[in-house]
Order: structure tokens, then C-alpha cells, then sequence
């Protein structure tokens, strides 16, 4: 006759020897945390390595375009110098000429012929005198320093140039010092009026 036992539970296994096993709990999840955590561990060291890579990276870039700036910079003004020493050659050659000169044209020429060197130079580097006398006053390049009254001239008018003007390439350099005309003025003159000052009328 066969012995019936009790219903086992679900979640228990019998071993050949009879021997109750019961089923391991489960550990994935938190395995599964443990891991997640890791990774994000892992992921953050990752961007902050990255991001002081790129902060060394700009910093090197900042230093070695200073330097480049600077380099170009102090070449510019050595091939500047470099064109404009033979002006300065042939002036104290002038200078020198001029203790034991005695004909006042031949210094004279020689002084015109160190400032047409001077104006190829300049043609060279780009840079060009701002056109004054004659022209109309433009505030952009030229400053005016005083007015002159005048009827032979169109107010507005530049009629003499205090101190020239330069423009380097498109950039202005210095703006032109000038004499500016304006209007004669029509007032009248009140010496000259009955009952002015200096008039003869009796009180």
C-alpha cells in the first residue's frame, strides 16, 4: 500500500536522499544595481578626464596664439623700420651736407629727394596722405582746428593744412589738422552807427 504525503510547496525540491532543497533566491537585481552604479562611476571619471583634456588642449591654444600674435606683431614693425631706416640714412647725409653748404637749392633738393623716397615707402606699405586744401571737410578724416571768414572760398571749404593726415590701407591713420572756411560775416559795425560807440552825437 502506498503512502501518500502531503502536498510539498512549489518552491521545494526533494534530492534523491530525500532531502528538502530550497530554490536560491535571486540576486540579479542587485547585481544588476551594483553594476549600473559602476558604469556611471565609470562614465563620469571618463567626461571629467575628457573635460580637463580639452581645458589643458585650449589652454595650450591660448598661449600659442598669444605667442603667434606677438611674432607677427614684432616682425611687422622690424620690416617697417627696416623701410623706413634709409629714409632716416639719407636725412642725417642731408643734415652732414648742410654745416658746409653753401648753395641754400642743392640742400633743398636733396630735402625733396629724401621726401619722394619717403612717398615710394609709403606707397609700399599702404600707406596715402588724406587730400586737404581744396577739398570739401569731412569729419571722418579731417579735424578742424580753427575758421577762417572768406568769400573766395565755398563754406566748408579746406584752405590750409595745419598738420597732414594718413590713411593706412582703408584704416585711418591720423586724421588732417586743417583750416576750414566759413561765411563773411555781415554784422555791422556798430562803431560806425549814429549812436554807437565812438559816435559824434551830442548827449
Amino acid at each position: 500500500m502506498v503512502e501518500h504525503v502531503g502536498d510539498e510547496p512549489e518552491d521545494e525540491q526533494a534530492s534523491e536522499d530525500g532531502e528538502v532543497i530550497f530554490p536560491e533566491q535571486d540576486d540579479d537585481g542587485a547585481e544588476v544595481e551594483q553594476t549600473d552604479l559602476e558604469k556611471a562611476h565609470a562614465e563620469r571619471d571618463r567626461m571629467r578626464d575628457q573635460l580637463l583634456r580639452i581645458a589643458a588642449d585650449f589652454d595650450n591654444f591660448r598661449k600659442r596664439s598669444r605667442k603667434e600674435v606677438e611674432e607677427v606683431r614684432r616682425r611687422s614693425i622690424e620690416d617697417t623700420l627696416r623701410e623706413v631706416l634709409p629714409v632716416v640714412d639719407n636725412l642725417e647725409r642731408a643734415a652732414d651736407s648742410m654745416a658746409g653748404a653753401t648753395d641754400v637749392s642743392a640742400v633743398s633738393d636733396g630735402v625733396r629727394m629724401v621726401l619722394r623716397g619717403f612717398d615710394d615707402i609709403a606707397n609700399r606699405l599702404g600707406l596715402k596722405r588724406i587730400d586737404t586744401v581744396g577739398h570739401q571737410f569731412d569729419p571722418t578724416c579731417h579735424d578742424a582746428m580753427q575758421q577762417e571768414e572768406t568769400n573766395e572760398h565755398a563754406p566748408g571749404t579746406i584752405v590750409a593744412e595745419v598738420v597732414p593726415g594718413y590713411f593706412l590701407g582703408e584704416r585711418l591713420l591720423r586724421p588732417a589738422m586743417v583750416v576750414v572756411a566759413k561765411p563773411v560775416s555781415d554784422a555791422p559795425d556798430l562803431k560806425n552807427e549814429p549812436g554807437g560807440e565812438g559816435s559824434d552825437t551830442d548827449e
